[in-house]
C-alpha cells in the first residue's frame, strides 16, 4: 500500500512517480525497469518515491492494480449487452495501450497460470454476479460465468498490443476501427447468445 501525500505540491510529484512508472513498466517490465528514469522522468529523487511506495514491487503493484481498477470503472460491464462492453474495452485498448502491457508483464514475470491478481474476486465477483443473473433470465448462454468472462475479454483483446497476429493503433483510420467494431460486436453476439435449451421454463 502506498503513502498518500498530504499537500497539493507532494500529490502533484506522487502522479508524476506514478505517471512516469506506468510508462517505464509497459516498456520494461518489472525487472527491466529503472528506479533512476522513473525519478528523473518524474523530477524528483529515490528518496521520494521510497518514501511514498516502499521499493520497486510495491511501486509496480500500485500502479497495476490501478490499471484493473480504471479499466473496471472506464469501460463498466453491461452483461445484457456483452458484445457492446467488449467494443467499449477494444476502444479503452487503444486509448490506454500501456493498461494491457501492464497486464502482460505481470503475466510473463510473476503469475504465468492462474488468476492474474491475488484479488481477483475484487474485480471479477460484480462481472460474475451480473452473467450468471443475465443467464438465469435467458439472456446469455448457460456455461461458467467465468468461462464467458474470459472469452468475451479475450475477444476484445484481438488488435490489442498483446495480440500475436496484429497490434491495432489509434493512429489508423476510423473506418478500420469502425469495421473491427461491427465484426467484434457481431461475434460477441453470436458466441454469448442464449441457446434454445438455455431459456428459462416458464
Amino acid at each position: 500500500m502506498s503513502a498518500q501525500p498530504q499537500t497539493s505540491r507532494g500529490a502533484a510529484t506522487y502522479q508524476r512517480i506514478l505517471d512516469a512508472a506506468t510508462e517505464e513498466f509497459a516498456q520494461h517490465g518489472i525487472a527491466g525497469a529503472r528506479i533512476d528514469r522513473i525519478v528523473s522522468a518524474a523530477r524528483t529523487n529515490k528518496a521520494q518515491l521510497y518514501a511514498y511506495f516502499g521499493d520497486k514491487e510495491r511501486l509496480f503493484d500500485a500502479i497495476f492494480l490501478s490499471s484493473l481498477e480504471r479499466i473496471t470503472n472506464v469501460v463498466p460491464i453491461d452483461a445484457d449487452d456483452l458484445a457492446d462492453w467488449a467494443v467499449r474495452l477494444y476502444d479503452e485498448y487503444l486509448r490506454r495501450p500501456d493498461l494491457i502491457r501492464l497486464a502482460t508483464w505481470t503475466r510473463l514475470e510473476r503469475r504465468p497460470a492462474g488468476h492474474l491478481v491475488e484479488t481477483h474476486e475484487h474485480y471479477d465477483d460484480r462481472k460474475l454476479a451480473a452473467i450468471a443473473e443475465a443467464q438465469a433470465a435467458g439472456r446469455i448462454r448457460a456455461g461458467d460465468p467465468f468461462d464467458i468472462l474470459a472469452m468475451v475479454i479475450a475477444m476484445s483483446m484481438a488488435w490489442s498490443p498483446v495480440s500475436n497476429v496484429y497490434a491495432a493503433s489509434d493512429q489508423e483510420p476510423d473506418d478500420v476501427h469502425d469495421k473491427r467494431r461491427a465484426l467484434l460486436h457481431d461475434c460477441v453476439r453470436r458466441a454469448t447468445a442464449p441457446a434454445e435449451q438455455d431459456q428459462p421454463r416458464r
